[in-house]
């Protein structure tokens, strides 16, 4: 068997790529399957993407990625499948994606871990938002042999124009990446919080509680990202995302935040979950608003807090900054619940299934780990 991958992205540098799929490539290829990834956007264009500035290099690197779309479709007919995440082109119309379905006959395992159909901009891509085409997600959908989706509610889209939908959570690989456990007998706790700058809008809820804590505890909120947000609050402390500190820089959270939007929609309910699954997968506890997967992956008060509103917020933070304890209690806890069901050694079948005749649907519920 061969597996053509087309990205966005370069291998090895985007979270949604490592932990969709790239993680699993190992197990292909422990099966004899064949594979090669190709993305559309090269490394020098991949770094300044979300950078405010560098215009040329951005539409340079564009059109350099159109063109290896174009140099790819040749190779196409020598892969069995071909699994695209995302979209094979980030801007236009689903014209590659038509070709590979429907001129050449390949089948198409469609993957996407966020509600892509949506439009979300910021002030450095409104331009890109209006070209990005979103409508096409749904035909990609059709146009697919199965759609691998991240959690029920992309299931449930994907759903109306597919019915080979399989639920494939993000998960973590706990072997060779996430393979440590935090110990909460620390000097300082440090409450903790990591993303993309397209995430940092979320922490907003968050900001009258920390200064509320502030007034009580003294503690570090620290922030892992590709930008700083520059947060008013006397504890804020912030660390450059880096690829090779990634996991030294997490464990040094005592507990993981992972705030959503008051007002539930389908970009929040998109959301994967994964802040969630990196902090419990080192024996840290996640408190988490209630919304989407959030509430399978946290089982409120035993491995992790769901909290709706500011005084829960407040209430499980002070609880967790007072008490080693029970942070090292929950933390236990949410790492046996990664290492059961979301890790890359639970999930590993359910992804090789991918690239085969059999079918399993979507399941619309994951069990709780613990009693």
């Amino acid at each position: 068997m061969k597996i053509l991958f087309l990205t966005p992205y370069p291998q090895g540098e985007a979270p949604s790529q490592r932990f969709r799929f790239e993680q699993y490539l190992p197990a292909l290829r422990e099966r004899g399957i064949e594979y090669a990834e190709r993305s559309f956007l090269d490394l020098p264009t991949w770094r300044v993407l979300y950078k405010p500035g560098h215009t040329a290099t951005k539409i340079w690197g564009i059109v350099k990625g159109f063109g290896r779309r174009l140099a790819v479709l040749p190779a196409v007919p020598a892969y069995d499948y071909v699994f695209i995440h995302r979209e094979v082109t980030p801007i236009g119309p689903p014209i590659f994606e038509w070709i590979i379905s429907k001129v050449l006959g390949k089948k198409i395992i469609y993957d996407f871990d966020d509600a892509i159909w949506m439009a979300l901009t910021s002030k450095h891509n409104q331009m890109a938002a209006i070209v990005k085409w979103h409508s096409k997600v749904a035909d990609i959908c059709r146009w697919s042999y199965k759609v691998s989706c991240g959690n029920d509610f992309l299931c449930e889209y994907a759903r109306q124009y597919n019915s080979r939908v399989v639920l494939n959570p993000t998960t973590i690989d706990t072997v060779h990446l996430h393979n440590r456990t935090k110990q909460q007998a620390t000097d300082r706790v440090i409450l903790g919080w990591t993303g993309t700058h397209s995430n940092i809008v979320y922490l907003a809820t968050l900001m009258p509680v920390l200064r509320r804590l502030e007034e009580k505890y003294d503690f570090t909120f620290r922030v892992i990202s590709n930008q700083d947000p520059q947060l008013e609050l006397k504890s804020f402390d912030y660390l450059p995302w880096r690829k090779a500190t990634e996991i030294d820089d997490l464990a040094t959270f005592n507990v993981g935040v992972m705030p959503l939007e008051e007002q539930v929609s389908p970009l929040s309910l998109g959301k994967c979950g994964f802040k969630a699954l990196q902090y419990m997968s080192l024996g840290i506890p996640a408190v988490a608003s209630p919304v989407g997967v959030n509430t399978k992956i946290v089982t409120d008060g035993v491995d992790g807090f769901l909290c709706k509103d500011e005084e829960e917020w407040y209430q499980a933070l002070a609880r967790l900054i007072e008490d080693a304890q029970l942070r090292q209690r929950m933390g236990a806890n949410a790492q046996r619940t990664v290492r059961e069901r979301y890790s890359v050694v639970a999930n590993t079948e359910n992804f090789v299934r991918l690239f085969s005749a059999d079918y399993q649907p979507a399941s619309v519920a994951v069990a709780p780990a613990h009693a």
